[in-house]
């Protein structure tokens, strides 16, 4: 193989990793950085949707209210997909 046919398979790879693997690592370091840095009375969705208020965190999990009935629920942080969204109930 010369050059000539190599340099397009490196320049592929080049705009692979600047596409693909960099803007997932940086995502990945935000969304780290934003469980790191969750608070107890922060508003929170899970992965699977549930709004709801923290109530204490520890190393591993977070324990939040998911209603106004108190009802009390403990998941893993790696669970929390983001923070300050705003409930059905506080928008009415």
């Amino acid at each position: 193989m010369d050059m000539i046919t190599i340099v397009p398979f490196v320049g592929i790879l080049v705009v692979f990793y600047v596409f693909q693997i960099r803007s997932s690592k940086k995502k990945k370091k935000q969304e780290e950085e934003m469980r790191g840095s969750l608070a107890a009375g922060d508003t929170i969705t899970t992965i699977g949707g549930i709004f709801g208020k923290i109530v204490s965190v520890s190393d591993d999990s977070v324990v939040f209210e998911t209603s106004e009935d108190r009802v009390r629920m403990e998941v893993a942080k790696w669970a929390i997909s983001s923070t300050g969204k705003t409930t059905r109930e506080q928008t009415r």
